[in-house]
């Protein structure tokens, strides 16, 4: 088994200065990564900061993050899953962000869970697994 980690869950390290190759700690027999989408949303971040000290801080950050975790890409058999996903949530008048549906479609297609601080709209995809750790 494996995890993604949700683009909210890596903010709030950063934040709160937490050294991410701690976040598998004790779990080294999974894979721990990231949706494309997360790298993008994480560089947005870095083009969105306030000041040039805080730019270069979250580019450090981003491209440790980077580093450290395989990026998994939206492949076919992810389009797959988010366009069935998306279809059904669209029949029940259930409307979540299409980036978070990617991160969770990315999950699913691995057979991973989903880290996140911002459960809200993943509780609402079927069969994804969603857990927290503490940072």
């Amino acid at each position: 088994m494996g995890v993604i980690f949700d683009t909210s869950f890596l903010i709030e390290a950063e934040r709160r200065e937490s050294e991410v190759s701690q976040f598998a700690k004790n779990r080294e027999e999974e894979v721990f990564g990231i949706s494309v989408i997360t790298v993008a949303e994480l560089l947005h971040g870095v083009h969105r900061a306030d000041s040039t000290k805080r730019r270069l801080k979250r580019s450090a950050y981003v491209e440790k993050v980077i580093e450290l975790f395989p990026i998994y890409n939206f492949e076919i058999s992810v389009a797959r899953i988010y366009a069935e996903m998306w279809a059904d949530l669209s029949r029940r008048g259930i409307q979540i962000g299409s980036h978070d549906l990617i991160i969770g479609s990315t999950a699913i297609s691995l057979g991973f869970s989903v880290v996140t601080f911002n459960p809200r709209h993943f509780e609402r995809i079927e069969g994804l697994k969603i857990e927290t750790l503490a940072l």
